[in-house]
């Protein structure tokens, strides 16, 4: 019990000491060790590391994963150490739904046959996601979660008991200098009695010279230092090695990059077989060209023979034979007499000839029923 009281009273001045220079540093009352440029630009390149590491992982869990929810329950299960539950993709469950309606629309009619051929292609391209997610997860997306929880955390560690040396070694200068002062004061006063509040407590025998005292002092300061400059010197070094495996890393992640990419253009590839496969087999039971062309065609005579039924009975038809571009106001009439032409009716004739320009096999309706009785 005695020895860990000791202990604690000993770390408790180690870490009021380190509180101290910290915070003269701060307000630039005491001096502060500065590292090399390289060993500075090392340290810079590993926080770069580690903060464009960390963006690259959470935006690549957004893409293989967009909902956050299921991203949230994942985490979960991997803190518990527990196996993530299987969860279909959307492709899949699209897929369900599709077979689930042709079952019950009837699977013999177009458009249910056509729902269940979408469906299994649906069904392929969620199970080409599914291993497109697995595969990487463990190329890619592993090997950055590895960096971050294993390697930055044993640099973070090390950074850490690097700047608590630095900041013993600096105290221990702050008191060499202070030891200094004092000595060469009394030396030009004569003896006097120390003022051990300006270094730190020492059971001197009061009986010896001053001088002597601070010698005394000044030699424990100076060997304090000197211990404080080797813990410094071995954990720069130690931190410094560790900084330059980030080099490695960068290789490391290169590589997982690389597989990324690669199940990412085997994704992709799969994705456009399994379509194109689709496509062809959509082919043969779509509708043709030339029946949407009639189709169209049809609609577009229906709508203007509609149009002209509908027109006034006193409408003179010779303007039909305009053309369809011509104004809405020089109708010509009988006897080469202008007569006023309604703008609906030459729409309508526009909307004939529109159809007989995408079907020419079409015939001008007979519109003999809206002609003028003078006619």
């Amino acid at each position: 019990m005695d020895f860990n009281m000791k202990k604690l009273a000993s770390d408790a001045g180690i870490f009021f000491t380190r509180a101290v220079q910290f915070t003269e540093e701060k307000f630039g009352q005491a001096e502060k060790t500065e590292l090399d440029a390289h060993f500075e630009n090392l340290l810079a390149r590993a926080d770069s590391t580690k903060n464009w590491t960390e963006k690259i992982l959470r935006q690549t869990e957004v893409l293989l994963q967009p909902n956050p929810s299921a991203r949230v329950e994942e985490f979960l299960y991997e803190k518990l150490d527990r196996k993530v539950p299987s969860r279909v993709t959307n492709g899949e469950l699209l897929a369900q739904y599709m077979a689930e309606a042709a079952s019950e629309l009837g699977p013999t009619t177009p458009y249910g046959k056509t729902l269940i051929k979408v469906s299994e292609a649906e069904k392929r391209l969620g199970a080409a996601e599914r291993d497109f997610i697995h595969t990487a997860s463990v190329s890619f997306l592993t090997p950055l979660r590895n960096f971050l929880e294993g390697d930055w955390k044993t640099i973070s560690k090390e950074r850490r008991l690097l700047q608590n040396r630095r900041l013993d070694l600096d105290a221990c200068k702050a008191r060499l200098k202070r030891a200094k002062a004092a000595e060469a004061k009394a030396t030009c006063e004569g003896d006097t009695v120390p003022d051990f509040q300006e270094t730190r407590p020492r059971n001197y025998i009061l009986s010896a010279s001053a001088s002597a005292l601070w010698n005394d002092e000044v030699d424990k300061a100076e060997q304090e230092l000197r211990v404080a400059q080797t813990e410094f010197d071995r954990q720069a070094e130690v931190t410094r090695l560790l900084l330059e495996g980030i080099s490695s890393t960068h290789v490391n992640h290169l590589r997982c990059l690389h597989e990324f990419v690669k199940s990412q253009t085997t994704y992709y590839a799969q994705c456009y077989r399994h379509m194109l496969d689709l496509q062809k087999q959509l082919g043969s039971s779509s509708p043709s060209t030339a029946f949407l062309a009639w189709t169209l065609t049809g609609s577009l005579v229906r709508e203007a023979t509609r149009r002209a039924r509908s027109l006034s009975p006193t409408w003179n038809c010779s303007a039909k034979k305009a053309p369809f571009w011509a104004p809405a106001h020089s109708g010509l009439g009988r006897r080469g007499q202008a007569q006023p032409c309604h703008l609906p009716c030459l729409r309508a004739l526009q909307l004939l000839r529109i159809g007989r320009l995408i079907h020419p096999i079409l015939p001008m309706p007979q519109l003999s029923a809206v002609r003028s009785p003078r006619g």
